[in-house]
């Protein structure tokens, strides 16, 4: 294919991801009043995060993954783990060239290392395989086969996005609130009972009895040692919060999984046969609302990038460069490395998924995240806003340039 009509499939899905993002943007405006109020973004968000995003994710795995397909996209998983650790990486180099202030590092860490691995492949993927020019074969076969690999892409994301993004930024959030906060009365460099038995230790007459005080004040200065021990033990475990790691779309990307590749269970959900294929069925229609939900919120939440804020230019150019030029480049380097190496099986669609997620914007949980430990939710918006229209551009060119290289 030349390349023009590699540019023209790769514009549609970026233009429909565009035209809905708009639409979003326009229902949040004072004029219609439908997403203007955070309120009401809170509530349509909180049904995308409990029902529509499980709901996406189970059906599709259910209907799409098996356990000889699960062997053969074996590498995805570390991909996605290249992608988060490379961008977090690269996040930090940018906080050090950019010396910025501490309240915006777990922002930018998170936006570097996190992609939008959940909406965007899958808006992106069915519009490239029902294009008339597309590269991948027949539609309905490149279709099945992209939204199994884009459902695997979000299942996975969303389990790295809720552990370790998420505990990146809790650790930035809570490091700025707990920054000079020395006790000065524990401060000094010999403690009482030191001090008390250095002043006795040169006296030959020590009482029975002031001796069992000391005894009794040792074991107590030991009981409370053992203390600062294990309460910051019990504090982690609390912190790292079992919850959150089982967040509804890790639970549903897991529930998805079982289902698919274990043959009895999907032969019971999965189906025209199948007894409970309602319940697969209901899971569908709900998913079908995520996507379209999702993406009217981007919209909705991009007004708040034009509030003023503290975020200074070069982090928001650091972030740019970042995803759209440095995370590509060595994505390429990396896939293609493993294409050379025999590592991934022969499948042009499920090398340009593995390429696409180097080169996709920041996840849009990243908001919500923010928004969970109420620091930087404007600076937040900001990048979503500016990287999300930069999108338009970079992921265009870069998916035309994808397509090539694996054809």
């Amino acid at each position: 294919m030349d390349f023009w009509k590699l540019f023209t499939t790769a514009l549609v899905p970026v233009l429909k991801v565009l035209l809905v993002t708009g639409l979003g943007t326009f229902l949040g405006l004072q004029r219609f009043n439908l997403l203007r109020e955070s309120a009401a973004r809170n509530h349509l968000n909180a049904l995308v995060y409990f029902v529509f995003t499980p709901a996406l994710v189970c059906s599709i795995l259910a209907k799409t993954i098996t356990f000889e397909s699960l062997v053969l996209v074996w590498f995805m998983p570390l991909n996605i783990l290249f992608t988060f650790i490379i961008g977090t990486a690269l996040g930090w180099l940018c906080l050090k060239i950019t010396k910025a202030a501490s309240d915006m590092q777990g922002l930018v860490l998170g936006c570097c290392a996190a992609g939008n691995l959940g909406n965007m492949p899958l808006i992106i993927i069915p519009a490239v395989c029902k294009d008339s020019g597309t590269p991948f074969g027949a539609v309905d076969v490149c279709n099945k086969k992209g939204m199994a690999y884009a459902s695997l892409s979000m299942a996975i994301s969303n389990i790295y996005i809720w552990t370790f993004v998420y505990h990146i930024i809790r650790v930035y959030s809570c490091r700025n609130f707990n920054v000079n906060k020395v006790d000065n009365s524990t401060v000094g460099p010999v403690s009482a009972i030191e001090a008390d038995l250095e002043n006795h230790s040169s006296t030959p007459e020590v009482t029975a009895a002031h001796t069992n005080d000391l005894v009794t004040q040792f074991k107590s200065d030991t009981v409370s040692k053992e203390n600062q021990i294990i309460k910051p033990l019990k504090t982690l475990v609390k912190r790292l919060n079992l919850k959150i790691l089982l967040a509804p779309p890790t639970m549903g990307s897991i529930l998805g999984l079982i289902i698919g590749v274990v043959p009895p269970f999907q032969k019971m959900f999965v189906g025209d046969d199948a007894p409970f294929r309602v319940v697969e069925d209901s899971a569908s229609l709900l998913g079908d609302a995520c996507i379209p939900a999702m993406t009217l919120l981007v919209g909705a939440n991009l007004l708040n990038g034009f509030k003023r804020s503290e975020l200074k230019v070069s982090l928001l150019v650091g972030i740019i460069v970042v995803r759209y030029m440095a995370l590509p480049i060595l994505g390429v380097v990396i896939v293609k490395g493993a294409i050379r190496f025999g590592i991934i099986h022969q499948d042009p669609l499920y090398h340009f998924i593995l390429l696409l997620q180097y080169a996709l914007p920041p996840a849009i949980g990243i908001s919500t995240i923010t928004q969970l430990f109420g620091a930087g939710e404007t600076e937040c918006s900001i990048v979503m806003l500016a990287t999300n229209v930069c999108a338009s551009f970079t992921l265009t060119l870069w998916s035309t340039f994808f397509m090539w290289l694996v054809l």
